[in-house]
This record gives structure tokens, C-alpha cells and sequence, in this order.
């Protein structure tokens, strides 16, 4: 069965939420994976930094077999023998009190908002169920409706209200603004540190610094959603660092699953995770057995590795030569780390064509906000495979293209 076949399935069969690049993937190894042809592509999106150890890592793929063998879940209604000890690692690891342990990155979001609501209301006193969060413009933290009630894409919102009140939207990057939109009824800031689906904005130097100052002089929640740019994707385990800019609440997903298995958390100090309650809020797979023995495994690759200092080293590299490469294409070339843009002129059409033309080639990587190529390979990748990736991207970025609006050849 070709490729065409799978599509096909999947076009009759599942809901059209996606436009996937048109490549089928049967198998993956580290940084490289062969679809149902035998052809082999160079994995520059990482199911959106989930796979920062690559594909089938082999030590976390035994802890997981191992696992498997012994217990999978036993919901929340139990004690396990495997969850304490994730939470404490993850604690340790961070530099946290407590680890509330969810599945996926919307889960840890809204759990996150639901303890920082909780947390103004009966620790801070704010008068019940008035408080507002400031968001910024651009922000991407998931799909629920709670989360797109804050969005300012409009595709993300057509057809989904009446919509969840209760949040502020400031300009992204601009903190003085933030402050300005504070008054008696703010209980917290949410911001991704980078921007990764919002186009990988990266904000002015100070930027987290600032929201760090502001939150303590207003003794507001300082929540970082580091889901893409946590576990070391940007250089840093994780990007508050590059600022000592520690948020109150921090919430990771993706790599803390080792890109086998769905993990997120919450992470908070006592004094604000201590609001909730038995019965408050829970999940049922959240914090099962196989959950925090993978965990704990993704933890400790990331560290024994130094896949945070291969990020830093390899991005900067990356990056550097991204930025040598003379493209009448490319508006700006930026990023932190592994997780870099690429954004082609709204002249020459979006970056889709682009993104499908490396795919051709043998690199997988996928547009985001119709101008932006995103590269964000698995950390565990070497400068030769940077280096045979960029002779492709060289090639895609300045051969003669067609212009879509007027089919004139652009030379």
C-alpha cells in the first residue's frame, strides 16, 4: 500500500482538522524517520518539540517496555509505587514545592488558571470570581474553550463561543503595557517565554525579566507555558533561565513525555499549589504508573545528555547559518536554541510551498502562521545532519520560484 492509499484513509475516515505536509511516516530512529515508500526524511519539527530526545530513544523505550509489563494505570483512586517519585524528581529537577501531574498540555493549562484563580480568591483575596488574567496578543496554550476565549487568532475562535471571560490581552514583548493593564482584580500573567505556534516570536531581551519584576511588586502569579520551549529546547532547560526570571507556576507537556507517551504538569510552591483540595480537580490518567516511570526516564536522558547544552551549541550554529544563506525570500531568520523561524515574504506567498519543497527533498518541517517555517529538530542531533539539512534549505531558499499572484518568475 503507497502513501496515496493512507492519505486517502484518513481524508474518508477522520475529521479535516489538519493539512498534514503529504508525507506518510511508518517508522522513526532518533532525529530520521522512512515513510511507507522506504524514503528517508530528517525530522525538523519533533511533533512540536515532543520528541527532544528524538524518535524511540532507547532508554526511555526500556523503561516503558519495563513498565509495561508490570503496571499501566491505576487512576488517582489508588496510591501507585511510581508517581511520588516523579513528582519528586520533576520537584527537584525544576526547583518546586509541589507537581500537580496532568497528560496533556491543555490540561496543564487549564489546571494551571483554575490554581491561579483559586489561589486569588482565597489567598489574596480578590473578590470571588472576578479576577482577570492578562494574556498576550499571538499566544497559542491549546484548544478548549477556555483557552481559545483568549486567543487572538480568529480561526481559532469561528464558531466556538459564547466564550470564557475573565482575561486581559496585552501586545507581546511590550511588559510596560502588562503593567499598565493591572488593577485590584489581576491575579496572574500568562506568557510563553517564545512564542513556537505564534510564528517563534522571540521577545526584547529584559522582556521576562520585567514580567518577573512587575508580578512581585503587584504580588501577582507569574505562569510560564513552557509546553514548547521547556526541557531544554531553547539552550536552557528551560527558557526562564536565560533571564533567572522563575515564574510562580510553570507548565511543561511535550518532551516530558520522551516522545512516547503523553506527560504534563503544573508546577507551583506550597503556597499556591496548597489550594487544591480532595475533590477540586483531577484526571483519570493523569499521574498513572507508565506516565511517571516515562517521566522520570525523560528527566534523566535530558540531564545524563546535556541535551540543553546540544541545543544551545547546535542552535547557535544553526542559526548563524540560516542567517548567512542571501534569500530575496526571507523576511527575518530568528529563534533560541533549536526552536527557529524562518519567515518568507508575504510577496512570495506563504511558507507552505517551501515547507513542501524540503519535504521533497528529504526535511520535514511544517508552516506556522502562513509565513513561517519553523525548524525545531530533535535536540539529540548532530552538526553533520544540521549541516545536510542546510544544503537543502540553501537549495529550496534560493532557486527561482513562480509567484503565486501573477505567475511571474521570480529570479
Amino acid at each position: 500500500m503507497n502513501s496515496s492509499y493512507f492519505m486517502n484513509l484518513e481524508e474518508k475516515y477522520g475529521a479535516h482538522n489538519y493539512k498534514p505536509i503529504p508525507v506518510v511516516i511508518e517508522r522513526g530512529e532518533r532525529v530520521w524517520v522512512w515513510d511507507v515508500e522506504g524514503n528517508r526524511y530528517l525530522d525538523m519539527l519533533s511533533a512540536y518539540s515532543a520528541l527532544n530526545h528524538g524518535h524511540r530513544h532507547p532508554k526511555i523505550l526500556k523503561v516503558l517496555k519495563d513498565q509495561l509489563e508490570k503496571l499501566t494505570l491505576t487512576s488517582r483512586a489508588f496510591y501507585n509505587d511510581l508517581l511520588g517519585k516523579f513528582e519528586q524528581r520533576l520537584a527537584e529537577f525544576a526547583g518546586y514545592d509541589k507537581v500537580l501531574p496532568m497528560n496533556t498540555g491543555a490540561e496543564a493549562v487549564e489546571s494551571a488558571l483554575k490554581i491561579a484563580r483559586k489561589w486569588a480568591y482565597y489567598k489574596r483575596g480578590i473578590t470571588m470570581n472576578q479576577g482577570n488574567i492578562i494574556v498576550v496578543e499571538g499566544n497559542f496554550h491549546g484548544r478548549t474553550i477556555t483557552i481559545v476565549s483568549f486567543s487572538t487568532e480568529d480561526q481559532y475562535k469561528d464558531g466556538f463561543g459564547p466564550f470564557t471571560p475573565g482575561f486581559k490581552v496585552a501586545p507581546f514583548g511590550d511588559a510596560r503595557v502588562i503593567r499598565d493593564l493591572i488593577d485590584d482584580k489581576t491575579l496572574g500573567i500568562l506568557v510563553e517565554p517564545i512564542q513556537g505556534e505564534g510564528g517563534v516570536r522571540v521577545p526584547p531581551e529584559g522582556y521576562l525579566k520585567d514580567l518577573r519584576a512587575i508580578s512581585s511588586e503587584h504580588k501577582i502569579l507569574l505562569m510560564f507555558d513552557e509546553i514548547q520551549t521547556g526541557l531544554g529546547r531553547t539552550g536552557k532547560m528551560f527558557a526562564w533561565q536565560w533571564e533567572d526570571a522563575k515564574p510562580d507556576v510553570l507548565i511543561l507537556g511535550k518532551a516530558l513525555g520522551g516522545g512516547v507517551y503523553p506527560v504534563s504538569a503544573v508546577l507551583a510552591n506550597d503556597e499556591i499549589m496548597d489550594v487544591l483540595k480532595p475533590g477540586d480537580h483531577g484526571s483519570t490518567f493523569g499521574g498513572n504508573p507508565l506516565a511517571a516511570a516515562v517521566g522520570i526516564a525523560a528527566i534523566d536522558v535530558l540531564v545524563e545528555e546535556k541535551l540543553d547544552q546540544r541545543a544551545k551549541e547546535l542552535g547557535e550554529y544553526f542559526l548563524r547559518q540560516l542567517r548567512d544563506i542571501k534569500s530575496d525570500y526571507v523576511k527575518d531568520v530568528r529563534g533560541k536554541g533549536l526552536l527557529i523561524g524562518v519567515e518568507i515574504k508575504k510577496e512570495y506567498g506563504t511558507a507552505r510551498p517551501f515547507c513542501e519543497k524540503l519535504a521533497k527533498l528529504g526535511i520535514l518541517c511544517k508552516e506556522t502562521h502562513d509565513q513561517v517555517a519553523r525548524f525545531a529538530p530533535p535536540l539529540v542531533i548532530k552538526k553533520e545532519e544540521i549541516d545536510w539539512a542546510l544544503e537543502r534549505i540553501y537549495k529550496v531558499l534560493t532557486e527561482p520560484i513562480y509567484n503565486k499572484g501573477d505567475a511571474k518568475k521570480v529570479v
